[in-house]
C-alpha cells in the first residue's frame, strides 16, 4: 500500500492512499477532524504534530510518499519515512510475495475449490500472522520449514489458542505451503490433538425466558427460529421470505456448512412470532434485512441480540447463540427422536457429530438413582 502525504496549506495536509480499501477507510476515519475530498479522491486530515503519529501508526510498514515542502520542514514525517523504508527492506521474501501477488493466488485457489467466504478470510489471517511471526523472531522470512510450524503452533497454543484455532492455522499454512508455495508439509506429528468439550445446552423453560426476552418482536423472531429449526446464525440471518413454507411447516437453509441445501421444521409457535413481526416490520427479500440496504443483518448483531437476550432473560447459565441449536438437537433426542433424523435436521455430515448430543442429555441420566438415596 502506499501513502502520499502533501501540504496544502498551514491548516491541512493531503492524504491519498493506493489501493482503495475498507480498511483504509476506517483507518483514516478514526482520524479526528478528517474530510473526504471527492473531487480530488485524497483525504484532508489537520496539519499537526499529533495527526501525522497517528498517521505513522495507522500505517506503519506501508510505503510512504512525502512531497518536497513537507519534508524540508517536518522532521517527523522523515523518521517516518525512513522507518518505512526499513520495513520495506526487512519485508523481502515471502511477507513481501504474500502481500503483492501469494495472497490473490491463494483466495483464488481457495473460492476455486468451493471453500466458503468465512474460511478463505480466516485462512488467510492465518498465513499473515504466520510471515509475520517469523519476520519478528528471526528478522527474515525468506522460506517456511517444518520447524517454522512447529514453533508457531508451540506459541499458539502457549498463547492459549484453543486446539481448533491452532489445527484451522496448520491447515491454511499447509495449503498455502502445497498450493502457493508448491511445497510439501509432514505435518502428522505437529497438530494438536482435538479438545472434547461438551456443548452449553439451555432447559426448555431458560430456551423460552431468552426468546421473549427482547421487546423487539424482530429479535423474538430471529431466537425462536434460531432454536426451533435449529439453525447456525450464520444460516438463520440468510434467510429469505419463500423460504418459509407455511403449508408443510419446514424452513429451507440454503448453502448451509458444507455448500449443502437442507430442510429443518418449523415450529407452529415460532411461526406465530415471525408472522406478526412481517406484519410489522414487512420485509422484502432477506426475512431479516439489516441496517444496509439490500443485505441481510449481520451474525455479529445476531450475537449482541442474543446476548442482551440473556441478561434479560435472568438465565444464569453461561452460553452463545449457538447455544439455542444445541439445545434443539438436545431437546429432540431427550423426547426419543431417531437422532439420523436430528443428524439432517442439523445438516451434519456424519452420525459422529450429532452423538455428542447423547452426552449431554438427561434423559438416560435422570433414570440412574445415585447410591446415596438407597441409604435410609
Amino acid at each position: 500500500m502506499e501513502i502520499k502525504v502533501s501540504k496544502r496549506d498551514d491548516q491541512w495536509l493531503g492524504v491519498r492512499i493506493e489501493p482503495f480499501s475498507m480498511d483504509t477507510v476506517v483507518k483514516i476515519k478514526s482520524i479526528a477532524g478528517r474530510k473526504w475530498q471527492a473531487e480530488e479522491k485524497l483525504w484532508l486530515v489537520p496539519y499537526k504534530l499529533a495527526t501525522i503519529a497517528q498517521l505513522a501508526e495507522l500505517f506503519h510498514g506501508d510505503v510512504i510518499h512525502v512531497d518536497e515542502v513537507l519534508d524540508e520542514e517536518c522532521y517527523f514525517l522523515r523518521e517516518w519515512v525512513d522507518a518505512g523504508k526499513k520495513t520495506a527492506e526487512r519485508c523481502s521474501g515471502l511477507l513481501a510475495k504474500w502481500e503483492s501477488e501469494h495472497h490473490q493466488i491463494m483466495n483464488n485457489v481457495l473460492v476455486a475449490k468451493g471453500y466458503s467466504s468465512k474460511t478463505v478470510k480466516a485462512y488467510s489471517g492465518h498465513v499473515r500472522r504466520l510471515l509475520a511471526y517469523m519476520l519478528e523472531e528471526r528478522g527474515n522470512c525468506d522460506q517456511i520449514g517444518e520447524a517454522d510450524i512447529r514453533q508457531y503452533t508451540v506459541r499458539m497454543l502457549n498463547g492459549k489458542k484453543s486446539h481448533a484455532y491452532v489445527n484451522q492455522a496448520i491447515s491454511a499454512i499447509k495449503f498455502y505451503c502445497e498450493h502457493v508455495l508448491l511445497l510439501r508439509i509432514r505435518e502428522a506429528y505437529i497438530r494438536p490433538k482435538k479438545e472434547s468439550k461438551l456443548p452449553a445446552v439451555f432447559s426448555i423453560e431458560e430456551v423460552r425466558a431468552i426468546i421473549l426476552a427482547p421487546s423487539n418482536v424482530k429479535h423474538q423472531a430471529i431466537l425462536a427460529l434460531t432454536y426451533s429449526s435449529g439453525l447456525r446464525v450464520s444460516e438463520v440471518v440468510r434467510l429469505q421470505l419463500e423460504d418459509i413454507d407455511i403449508g408443510r411447516k419446514t424452513v429451507r437453509v440454503r448453502q448451509g456448512k458444507g455448500r449443502k441445501d437442507r430442510y429443518s421444521i418449523l415450529s407452529g409457535n415460532a411461526l406465530a412470532i415471525v408472522q406478526k413481526y412481517m406484519r410489522l416490520d414487512m420485509p422484502d427479500k432477506w426475512l431479516f434485512p439489516g441496517s444496509e440496504l439490500g443485505k441481510h443483518l449481520t451474525e455479529r448483531s445476531v450475537q449482541k441480540m442474543f446476548e442482551q437476550a440473556l441478561i434479560k432473560s435472568g438465565v444464569a447459565k453461561k452460553g452463545s447463540v449457538h447455544s439455542l441449536r444445541h439445545s434443539f438437537a438436545t431437546h429432540l433426542l431427550e423426547s426419543g427422536i431417531d437422532i439420523r433424523y436430528i443428524q439432517q435436521l442439523l445438516g451434519h455430515e456424519s452420525t459422529r457429530t450429532t452423538e455428542r448430543y447423547t452426552r449431554v442429555s438427561t434423559k438416560s441420566i435422570s433414570r440412574i438413582k445415585s447410591p446415596l438415596d438407597t441409604i435410609e
